[in-house]
């Protein structure tokens, strides 16, 4: 693999964990679709982006289902807590996983339920 190569696939790979963001400026799904469309186009290009695009797609949706039972318990009051909670954990993650994979380096989020394998 070329230098350009390998510097092209941890860019792509850092972009698909910075798409999940695209759900915070008002897109809806966005943090599903944004590493979707990034990993749809770009996975059979570069394996990396492949890996990094499955783990980035694996929390997101597991990030999305934990929002929808905090949701659910907003009924009970402990649910408030518990989405202001996820938001700053799912900024978190997608910040480490960013800087990680733009230096090359896979990154595997915690707390992930794996439905692509």
């Amino acid at each position: 693999m070329s230098e350009n190569t390998n510097n092209q696939s941890t860019q792509w790979g850092m972009i698909c964990h910075l798409a999940a963001l695209a759900g915070f400026v008002g897109i809806p799904l966005g943090n599903l679709l944004g590493p979707l469309i990034v990993w749809l186009i770009k996975k059979e290009e570069y394996p990396f982006v492949d890996e990094q695009g499955k783990e980035s797609l694996n929390f997101q949706i597991s990030m999305t289902i934990y929002a929808f039972v905090a949701l659910l318990l907003c009924l009970v009051l402990i649910g408030f807590i518990l989405l202001i909670a996820l938001v700053v954990v799912d900024v978190l993650f997608i910040i480490i996983a960013s800087i990680k994979t733009s230096k090359g380096e896979s990154y595997s989020y915690p707390a992930t339920i794996k439905f692509i394998k």
